[in-house]
């Protein structure tokens, strides 16, 4: 069985650890000792509201298996051992020899002579490879702490303190029999001694359990590992997960929960799994069990969250538009009936729109994506034939955004190299009826066919093309920024050249409903003409299609925001 625990540098005194030969030697570089140096200056001590302890700097793991009493097999974090060593070894120079710190021992099986030589790491040794890094790693403490002391504001009897006292490794116990077999999956990426791994080790301690009944022990540690299992499976649906969040991460979903428990606003990498250790280190069954608990119930609020299709919707966009914490919904939803909860959020939605007016919104706003999401949203909603649900996983990761309806007259977003693409694609839809169409389409197939274009040639040609589509808007340059005339497209539509012309931008949504690609309701309607009276007209954004469009964002929205 695994074990874990924490341990400050002083209590490694005792102990000496074996490198075995299948460790790859000593390879720090420079900045790596400086960035550990550094971490380690920059923590700072401070009491533990409601306990008389202190926090500490958490170094990452040491994965080790225990040889007998005192002796231990490094398994993984040889190198941050090392540097540790170090560090220590040359603060102790500032004592006479009886005065000195026990430090550890380290051997390394490749290594003949080598824990006599890391006595003396200040000594320059050409006797192999490895000698020569730790040599290399030690000037570069030495040369760290000789510009700190130039500094009359530091205390390295301050930093010794730090560094014994509150800094701790997370000591990760092995009883497997190969330690071999352990390492090639730590360093092959099998498993990762994140949060999420380390806090499933504290669950899983035998120290957890009552030890005079090991069958019993045995079922109830199974239970926790299968109820673990099929959390983090459930959470590895990307339906869910980015329902709940906007952060891809692929492996160990399950440690959402965890931050979300601790909730302590510690950027530290072992924040969580330090507030873990904390609560349950010498804690009864019982008290683990409720620890537990907790975590169970937070993913089953989640669940039943996520399969009912009203909350699904609305508490999906409050998280993605960042209007609310999932914290804080979590602690109403515990407390108030289904029906109540909807109407807070609701509460929530109208807060945070209070004041604002839908038709002042424009494309530099702030709350104008939003806004288009949550018509998106509640435009499902509204139709009672409708059980799909809203995909936030394909609207998150292919990066869906306002963008124009009708094009906005401004060339340079269309890259010179794009130039002769965009003249193609828009000459099949000119409106050549008419004897302006027919000049137009004339003066893009002679653009094309010229060897050069010049800025000026493409911007005239460009406003001339783009007036011809927008002729049937009242003010396209008052219009054009509106509300009315912005819709969520997504990123790969736009990325070759964002000002696309109507007809284009529709070719391109029809193509991905075609296939079976996720386009929002609102931007399918509008680019399908379904606000239009028949016969629309097809490659044209029309007066009458905006007023139309407007009036159905003021019938969807008029409930939380203000549309007069």
């Amino acid at each position: 069985m695994n074990s874990i625990t924490l341990k400050t540098l002083n209590e490694l005194s005792e102990y000496k650890f074996y490198i075995p030969a299948y460790q790859r030697g000593y390879r720090w570089t420079d900045q790596e000792v400086k960035d550990l140096l550094n971490d380690i200056y920059e923590f700072v001590p401070r009491e533990i509201r409601g306990t008389t302890d202190k926090t500490w700097y958490c170094l990452q793991p040491i994965v080790v298996k225990c040889r007998n009493e005192s002796e231990y097999e490094v398994i993984d974090g040889q190198q941050r051992l090392t540097t540790v060593y170090l560090v220590l070894h040359y603060l102790n120079q500032d004592f006479v020899e009886s005065k000195r710190d026990k430090l550890f021992s380290l051997d390394y099986e490749t290594r003949a002579n080598s824990s006599g030589f890391l006595e003396h790491p200040e000594t320059e040794s050409d006797d192999d490879i490895d000698f020569f890094h730790i040599h290399r790693a030690y000037q570069t403490i030495e040369a760290w702490f000789d510009e700190k002391v130039r500094d009359s504001r530091f205390d390295k009897g301050d930093y010794r303190s730090k560094l014994k006292f509150y800094t701790k490794v997370i000591w990760y116990e092995t009883s497997e029999d190969n330690p071999i077999t352990v390492f090639t999956r730590l360093n092959i990426g099998k498993i990762s001694l994140t949060n999420a791994e380390l806090i499933k080790a504290l669950f899983l301690n035998s120290s957890n359990f009552c030890a005079d009944d090991e069958e019993g022990m045995r079922l109830r540690q199974l239970e926790i590992a299968n109820e673990w299992d099929r959390t983090e499976t459930s959470l590895q649906n990307d339906k869910l997960w980015y329902f709940l969040s906007d952060t891809p991460k692929n492996d160990n979903r399950i440690e959402y929960i965890f931050d979300l428990i601790n909730d302590s606003g510690d950027t530290d990498t072992y924040s969580t799994f330090r507030f873990f250790y904390a609560r349950l280190a010498g804690k009864t069954e019982k008290e683990m069990y409720e620890s537990w608990e907790e975590i169970q119930n937070y993913f089953q609020r989640f669940d039943e969250w996520y399969s009912d299709r009203t909350l699904y919707h609305k508490i999906g966009f409050v998280l993605t538009a960042k209007i609310a914490k999932i914290k804080d919904l979590y602690s109403q939803s515990a407390v108030l009936k289904k029906s109540e909860f909807i109407t807070y959020i609701d509460k929530i939605i109208k807060k945070h729109y209070k004041g604002k007016n839908l038709f002042d919104l424009d494309y530099d706003g702030s709350d104008t994506p939003g806004v288009l999401l949550l018509y998106n949203i509640l435009t499902m909603l509204q139709n009672d034939h409708d059980s799909s649900y809203f995909p936030f996983d394909a609207f998150k990761l292919n990066r869906w955004n306002k963008e124009h309806i009708a094009s906005r007259k401004d060339a340079s977003t269309v890259p010179a190299l794009n130039r002769k693409e965009w003249l193609f694609d828009v000459r099949s839809y000119i409106d050549n009826t008419q004897e302006e169409g027919k000049k137009l389409v004339q003066q893009l197939t002679d653009m094309l066919g010229a060897e050069t274009i010049t800025d000026d040639q493409f911007n005239d040609l460009y406003d001339r093309v783009t007036a011809h589509f927008n002729q049937y808007m009242e003010s396209p340059e008052e219009e054009i920024d509106s509300i009315s005339n912005l819709a969520l497209l997504d990123e790969k539509t736009n990325k070759s050249y964002k000002n696309a012309v109507f007809p284009l931008k529709r070719k391109y949504i029809i193509e991905l409903d075609k296939t079976g690609g996720f386009v929002p309701i609102c931007t399918k309607n509008v680019f399908l003409k379904y606000f239009s009276d028949y016969p629309p007209k097809i490659s044209f954004w029309t007066q009458e299609d905006r007023k139309k469009y407007e009036k159905d964002l003021k019938r969807v929205l008029a409930a939380y925001l203000e549309v007069e």
